[in-house]
């Protein structure tokens, strides 16, 4: 779970992130109806958690400066691959970048991933195709850059 919202929100906001989902989602037990997969009702809340939080800073942004630019990018600690994986992932919405950590990160299927989204199975492989696409292209400008 905080792997997914590492990559949804940044690693500065993962662990809160985290911590708030699994308090919801114990105060949610009973809510469990075993429709599906424990695992992927639990990552559900912690996306609905990380949107959740994303309003609430978008809210105080436009409180204390209107019209300021909300594309921050998310830093990374890491190095190497790791940190050009995260310069790339900036580019991408929130929602492509979840769709395609949750199937090509970590595993989740279509299915899997458009249940803890809550959208159409459609939507996520959409959503999964643009985003590689994109970043097809972002990586094809920064190797013609390097060469240059």
């Amino acid at each position: 779970m905080r792997a997914f919202l590492a990559r949804a929100a940044g690693k500065a906001e993962a662990d809160d992130l985290a911590q708030d989902a699994f308090v919801k989602a114990w105060l949610r037990a009973r809510d469990f109806r075993g429709q599906g997969s424990y695992r992927s009702w639990l990552f559900g809340i912690g996306w609905r958690v990380f949107l959740d939080a994303q309003k609430r800073e978008r809210r105080r942004r436009n409180l204390w400066s209107l019209g300021a630019d909300e594309t921050e990018p998310m830093t990374a600690a890491a190095s190497g691959a790791a940190v050009d994986i995260e310069r790339l992932l900036v580019h991408l919405t929130s929602e492509q970048r979840a769709a395609l950590t949750l199937c090509d990160g970590h595993g989740w299927t279509h299915g899997e991933a458009a249940e803890i989204l809550g959208m159409p199975m459609g939507s996520v492989k959409s959503l999964i195709l643009r985003a590689k696409r994109k970043l097809a292209i972002l990586v094809a400008e920064g190797e013609r850059d390097d060469c240059e």
